[in-house]
């Protein structure tokens, strides 16, 4: 009896979901007898798409911590935009006490520059460090942050400078060992040898009768058949006009 593999629209799994599916489609696999069931090249050549596979999830992972940094310092430039806005506003009242503080903050943010987070990542965060480095050392500066309610402004920008440096390494490093990926050539390839495994799977499930296919089968299709479940509920909300770019990636436990 012929043993039916489920398919399923590749195209519309996300870069991180297309890598895991196909490893676990492997790892599935794996635990029976290739060459008994008379698919050892079949599985040979699925096997041997994971190195190629494992670029995109590396190239994928460098693309997500961009979008960190890019996230990273914007925040810096919102939190140097808050204290500014929030010197100008009390240099608008006329609250006893703290026109000294208002004309501190304020010679203190022109000294760093008004247009500090505007350049590139490397230059920004030289200003920011410089700044953070003058505001630790300048008590006036921080009476100053602390009168006019900034000073948890100014942790948070310490904060994510720390976290922008410390990814921005990351992905230096992560960047000189990555080559240039064609993401769209690797998957266009997998896809036709992960075709050509479930049509060998499904050709030989009727050639050999008296194997088990089917143990496998149900296994790859429980897979298969929660992603597809996944990516239905996905295009609907799409569809309802969610945004979904930003959900987290479909995960099979």
């Amino acid at each position: 009896m012929k043993v039916k593999i489920i398919r399923l629209q590749l195209s519309h799994l996300w870069n991180n979901e297309y890598c895991m599916f196909v490893s676990q489609l492997v790892a599935i696999f794996l635990k029976y007898n290739a060459e008994a069931l008379h698919l050892r090249k079949a599985f040979d050549r699925l096997q041997g798409t994971l190195p190629e596979i494992a670029k995109i999830k590396a190239y994928d992972l460098s693309s997500a911590i961009s979008n960190q940094l890019s996230d990273l310092n914007n925040e810096r430039r919102t939190l140097i935009l808050g204290i500014t806005e929030q010197a100008k506003t009390f240099g608008r009242l006329s609250m006893q006490g703290v026109s000294q503080h208002v004309d501190v903050l304020t010679r203190f943010i022109n000294k760093h520059g008004r247009d500090i987070g505007t350049t590139n990542y490397n230059d920004n965060t030289k200003r920011f460090n410089d700044l953070i480095a003058d505001y630790d050392n300048s008590q006036a500066v921080q009476e100053a942050a602390s009168v006019l309610y900034c000073r948890i402004l100014f942790d948070q920008l310490r904060t994510v400078n720390t976290q922008f440096a410390s990814l921005f390494l990351q992905r230096t490093q992560e960047d000189s060992s990555i080559q240039t990926v064609d993401t769209r050539a690797i998957r266009s390839e997998t896809d036709d040898v992960l075709n050509d495994f479930f049509n060998a799977f499904e050709f030989c499930s009727l050639e050999y009768e008296g194997l088990d296919y089917q143990t496998p089968a149900n296994e790859m299709n429980d897979i298969i058949s929660h992603y597809k479940t996944e990516l239905k509920a996905r295009t609907t909300r799409r569809l309802e006009g969610k945004e979904v770019h930003s959900e987290k990636p479909i995960s099979v436990s």
